[in-house]
């Protein structure tokens, strides 16, 4: 069995991977965390699962995995914490800046612990950023739209960052539109990474949306990938959980174990 703990287990994604692990037979769920819950105890299908309030409290070696679904202001400490207790993090929470991954990382690399960062457990998201990537060989001028839910907390998604970066690996580097544009309202024309724009949309209704533009001399390439339950999300996740020490290290991406 594989024993998980489960950070920010009250918000959607949480209740989503919490439900995973306890119908799924290999996987054991021995703990919650949330320092704001009031709860001593989870009680779910008879079972009665400590929660912890504390990153302190949480033994060493407690569990196998930490599954982080928080908030871009705490995931750093929580992963933090899950390498220096030895515990293999595996976290969904978007929001980490490229300087604290790097940290992050060597940590890993010092306790010897493997661990996945994932910008998007959904399969159709992971193969959108691949498809991005051989794209870009091909159709250097690209934007990026993400549209999620209106509660998401950072923008632009990790998803769309993270599809900027693979697009950027294999494009030269340079600026897109008139040299001469202006904004006529402050930020129209989105963020910027390395050249490429993106977008963020925040809707009631949506969930998870990205789609990467191209285009070229008389022609235009769109390529789209739609979330429209969170459910999707799980075979990711216990996809994750089941082969996270294969990878070698902290890596960033589901495709490390596909």
């Amino acid at each position: 069995m594989i024993k998980i703990l489960v950070a920010g287990y009250k918000g959607k994604m949480g209740q989503q991977t919490v439900s995973m692990i306890l119908k799924h037979e290999n996987f054991e769920l021995v703990g919650v965390y949330d320092p704001h819950s009031l709860e001593d105890s989870l009680i779910k299908e008879e079972l009665k699962i400590p929660v912890y309030h504390d990153l302190t409290t949480i033994p060493a070696k407690y569990a196998d995995i930490w599954v982080d679904f928080t908030s871009p202001r705490s995931v750093y400490e929580n992963v933090k914490a899950a390498l220096q207790k030895e515990i293999h993090p595996l976290i969904g929470t978007t929001g980490l800046s490229d300087a604290q991954i790097t940290d992050l990382q060597g940590i890993a690399d010092k306790k010897d612990i493997s661990g996945l960062i994932v910008p998007n457990f959904g399969i159709s998201a992971v193969l959108l950023m691949q498809f991005a990537q051989q794209a870009a060989k091909y159709f250097p001028d690209t934007e990026i739209i993400e549209m999620h839910h209106d509660q998401k907390q950072d923008a632009p998604s990790g998803t769309a960052i993270n599809t900027a970066k693979k697009i950027s690996e294999v494009r030269q580097s340079h600026r897109q539109g008139d040299p001469n544009e202006k904004e006529t309202i402050s930020g129209s024309r989105g963020g910027e990474y390395d050249g490429i724009r993106l977008h963020a949309v925040r809707l009631p209704g949506y969930v998870a949306h990205e789609q990467v533009l191209f285009g070229a001399p008389g022609e235009a390439l769109t390529i789209r990938q739609d979330s429209f339950d969170r459910a999707s999300f799980m075979t990711g996740v216990a996809l994750a959980i089941e082969k996270i020490n294969q990878v070698s290290g902290l890596k960033v991406g589901l495709e490390n174990i596909l």
